[in-house]
C-alpha cells in the first residue's frame, strides 16, 4: 500500500485552502512547494531531513523559523486516516504479508508508531530511509525482498497512476486508489482467485 493519498487522505481541503490564503498564495502553489520543490525531492530520497525541508519550505515563504509547527499543523489539517483500510490490512496479515511503499520524508515512521498503526504492516519501505523514491523499479524490488515475495504473487495500490506503472514495470500486481471500498473488493478478488 502507499500512504498518502491511499491510508491517508485530505478529506477537508479548508485548512489547507485558509492558510494558503493567509500567505498570499494558491493551495495548488503551497502543495507544489511543500510536496514536489527541490526541496521536497531531496527530502524523499533522504538527502536532507524533514525538518531541513520545513526550514527551505518556511524561508520560502519568507517566514520565520518559529511558525515551522503552525504552517505544518494547518498544511496537514484537514487529513483524515482510513481507519477501515488500517483494520482491513490487519485482518490481511492473518494470511498474507503487507507491507508499506511510501514516497516520504525522514518522519513518517515516527507518525505510524505515534498513530499506533505500525501493526497493519509487516514491512514499511519508506523512501527517505532507503533513499529510492517510486516509480523508481529500485524501491518496489527491495519491497518485495525485504518481505520474500516474488512479484507476481505482490500487488501494490497508489493513488497515482505513475506510481502503479511502476510497480507493474517489476511484474507485480497493482491496483490504481478510487476509493476503499473498491480497493478492498479489488485486494480480495485477487487473493481468492491466487486460493
Amino acid at each position: 500500500m502507499d500512504f498518502g493519498g491511499v491510508l491517508v487522505r485530505t478529506t477537508d481541503p479548508a485548512p489547507r485552502a485558509r492558510l494558503a490564503e493567509s500567505l498570499g498564495i494558491s493551495s495548488r502553489e503551497l502543495e507544489r512547494l511543500v510536496f514536489e520543490s527541490p526541496s521536497a525531492q531531496a527530502a524523499s530520497v533522504g538527502k536532507i531531513s524533514e525538518e531541513q525541508h520545513w526550514v527551505n519550505v518556511i524561508r520560502a515563504l519568507g517566514l520565520p523559523e518559529s511558525e515551522i509547527p503552525h504552517v505544518s499543523q494547518e498544511f496537514f489539517g484537514g487529513d483524515s486516516w482510513d481507519g477501515e483500510l488500517f483494520d482491513f490490512l490487519r485482518g490481511l496479515r492473518k494470511k498474507v504479508k503487507t507491507g508499506l511503499i511510501s514516497n516520504a520524508w525522514s518522519g513518517l515512521r515516527r507518525v505510524i508508531v505515534r498513530e499506533q498503526v505500525d501493526d497493519a504492516f509487516d514491512a514499511m519501505i519508506i523512501s527517505a530511509e532507503v533513499q529510492v523514491a517510486k516509480p523508481a523499479a529500485g524501491i518496489y524490488t527491495l519491497a518485495l525482498e525485504r518481505l520474500g515475495v516474488a512479484p507476481e504473487q505482490a500487488v501494490f495500490v497508489d493513488d497515482m497512476l505513475v506510481n502503479v506503472e511502476g510497480a507493474r514495470s517489476v511484474g507485480m500486481q497493482a491496483i490504481p486508489y478510487t476509493h476503499s471500498q473498491g480497493v478492498m473488493k479489488a485486494v480480495r478478488q485477487l487473493l481468492a482467485d491466487h486460493h
